[in-house]
């Protein structure tokens, strides 16, 4: 199968623009006449770009025509190859034994692992370094090494610059911005399967693509291959300002991933995977990663990049206009604390910068934040994030098929003070965790979310059942009270509503969402990922662990995450073969929305103490069983539907 034209271009000569100017996002529509094999609504028009207009597109601009012209052809290409291997008896996309693949631009030696019965190869490399000039400019494929060595993959690529979250304390994390690395893991002779993507979370500042993804593969029987990115995070992948645009681009991290989903489009058919069956995933900001290429380019892309999309707690805080007050002023922060001016070319300057003193202006940058947000997220480029979130999934506009989307029983705590007594205390953090809103707005707030009990210590904590008793607007496994109350306005706001939203938008007559709650105690923002992917940590019992894998697996293999009732009940179940609610997981609704929980029940009882040093009651075996249920999502917990009509209108103030 013949290259990317794009990759050719770049490797001789980079992306050379100069003196951009600013243009609106190229126009996409499907296709009217497609190709054999390629149906109108999952390929977009490539406009015809001269080459007097490319010189008026900015880098952006210009990188997402080219993504789209390329990825378009390296996908009829694929039909074709695949047309002709079948007249043949052969299949196209398969591993070669010796587990050498040429990318082209370098060799890479897989190796075999015996025991899980998968190949690896780690620390492949998918883009140039984005390092001095290159800084703040779009992804470029690497140059062609002299003689193609053979690189032994074999290890894990370098972790970018990062940093934790503006909590006290927090130590300075050292990076690599030579990081755009990704791995693959296929089981062994993979013919033609299909592909998970994992984007990796942490507020678009912190995190790796390091996890091991022999678990979920092996619990689905071996039926895809997995693909895990790395991105440039903090100031070194979403730096934004109106400089920044118009001598580079904003969003870079995001660009990053959708070089590296274009990279998987024309390599992992030498994997042995199908680049016509691709699911997108993640967890937090890599959910919210998911849900930004559901909307890029004004939802235009339709299939060209992926069909399905997994995103666990998509993270959406707010999503300025990438010249907007707080952006800017962020980008002149981290521009004093680098030691370059706040006036002329201040992005020469940053450019010209040791790493060092960059990684540590990140960091400080990052900690004068408010309490647990990062400094830098994506923003509206105009290229490709066209639209607010909430704007965008009300009108529908998104890419792919299908959605399998979800959110935890208690995603508020890890990012809110866990300080708070009196509902004076509330009314002070609603103020620094939503500046732009005037003081009605956030009395209106508290009126959506009504609780008049004072935090206390010593009274019951426990988990809600959902659907009846308390909720939690008041209580929870980890709070009470006030306390409480924030907690839950920040996951229904930041977290759970997105996820609404997003489900809202995948219900058309060719697209289908599914929704889920995770709810196993303590489940709280990120607990997730070990039962998915693993390791189980103490509280997950084998039979919940093996049900989720299997949902994801099912979804990733057939578009539709229903598991038998044997592993919906477990093996542990008095009757494992009755019938189990997730064996026929309903499809959302907006105007009967439902939700799979997913929890278990029995165990011993101990104690966990959170990252925030609160205790929490959790269970381990022996004694633990499945419990799924089905429930309407709108009179979850109190009302949540309601809550997340109400935060959507916020929306736009916000801005989300």
């Amino acid at each position: 199968m013949a290259g990317f034209k794009w990759i050719s271009a770049q490797i001789a000569a980079g992306l050379l623009l100069t003196g951009a100017l600013a243009a609106p996002a190229p126009q996409v529509s499907d296709v009217a006449s497609a190709a054999p094999g390629i149906t109108p609504s999952s390929t977009p028009v490539v406009p015809v770009v001269v080459e007097e207009e490319a010189a008026e597109l900015d880098f952006a601009a210009q990188f997402v025509e080219e993504l789209i012209a390329n990825a378009t052809e390296a996908e009829e290409e694929y039909l074709e190859s695949t047309k002709k291997r079948s007249l043949l008896g052969s299949l196209l996309c398969k591993q070669d034994d010796d587990l050498l693949v040429n990318l082209g631009y370098a060799k890479y030696q897989g190796y075999s692992d015996s025991g899980a019965g998968l190949n690896y190869w780690k620390g492949i490399r998918y883009a140039a370094a984005p390092t001095g000039s290159l800084r703040w400019k779009p992804p470029k494929t690497p140059p062609v090494e002299s003689g193609l060595p053979v690189h032994l993959a074999n290890s894990f690529g370098p972790t970018c610059p990062q940093a934790y979250p503006a909590v006290p304390g927090v130590p300075y994390i050292p990076g690599d911005e030579d990081c755009l690395f990704l791995n693959v893991y296929a089981p062994a002779g993979a013919r033609g399967l299909p592909v998970l993507v994992w984007i990796h979370g942490g507020g678009y500042g912190f995190g790796d693509g390091r996890q091991d993804m022999a678990e979920i593969i092996n619990a689905n029987n071996k039926g895809f291959i997995v693909v895990s990115i790395q991105y440039r995070l903090g100031a070194f992948g979403f730096l934004s300002s109106g400089e920044v645009r118009d001598k580079g681009v904003v969003n870079a991290g995001l660009l990053d991933q959708a070089f590296a989903l274009a990279w998987i489009k024309l390599h992992i058919c030498k994997f042995g995977g199908d680049p016509l069956s691709v699911t997108i995933s993640g967890e937090s900001a890599g959910a919210s990663s998911v849900m930004y290429h559901g909307l890029a380019v004004n939802g235009g892309l339709g299939s060209l990049l992926f069909d399905k999309s997994i995103a666990a707690s998509p993270y959406l805080p707010f999503q300025y206009r990438f010249d907007a007050t707080v952006p800017t002023s962020k980008y002149y922060a981290f521009s004093t604390a680098a030691g370059c001016p706040s006036t002329g070319d201040v992005l020469a300057c940053l450019r010209g910068k040791d790493t060092t003193t960059l990684q540590q202006a990140n960091f400080a940058v990052t900690q004068a934040a408010t309490y647990g947000y990062w400094a830098f997220y994506p923003v509206t480029d105009n290229v490709y994030i066209t639209s607010l979130p909430s704007t965008q999934l009300s009108a529908g506009r998104v890419n792919g098929k299908k959605l399998l989307v979800g959110a935890n029983a208690n995603e508020g705590p890890l990012f809110v003070p866990p300080v708070i007594a009196t509902e004076a205390d509330v009314t002070w953090w609603l103020t620094q965790e939503f500046p732009n809103l005037s003081p009605a707005q956030l009395t209106s707030i508290l009126a959506a979310n009504p609780n008049s009990a004072p935090t206390d210590p010593s009274a019951p904590r426990f988990e809600t059942s959902g659907t009846s008793g308390p909720n939690a607007l008041s209580v929870s496994g980890g709070a009470n009270g006030q306390q409480q109350r924030a907690n839950n306005i920040h996951a229904e706001a930041t977290f759970v509503c997105p996820a609404y939203w997003m489900a809202d938008a995948y219900t058309s007559s060719t697209k289908s969402a599914f929704y889920y709650q995770w709810s196993v105690p303590f489940a709280w923002h990120g607990s997730d990922v070990a039962a998915y992917f693993g390791p189980a940590t103490e509280n997950l019992g084998s039979d919940i662990t093996l049900a989720f894998r299997r949902i994801w697996g099912n979804f990733v293999t057939t578009g539709n995450p229903s598991i038998p009732n044997t592993v919906a009940n477990g093996a542990s179940a008095p009757s494992p073969s009755a019938a189990n609610p997730a064996s026929a997981w309903p499809v959302w609704s907006e105007s009967a929305p439902k939700l799979v929980n997913l929890n278990q029940t029995g165990g011993v009882p101990y104690e966990f103490t959170t990252q925030w040093g609160v205790p929490v009651t959790q269970f381990r075996a022996p004694g633990t069983q499945n419990a799924i249920s089905v429930a309407d999502a709108t009179a979850w917990e109190g009302g949540r539907g309601s809550r997340c009509d109400f935060y959507l209108g916020l929306a736009p103030s916000i801005p989300a």
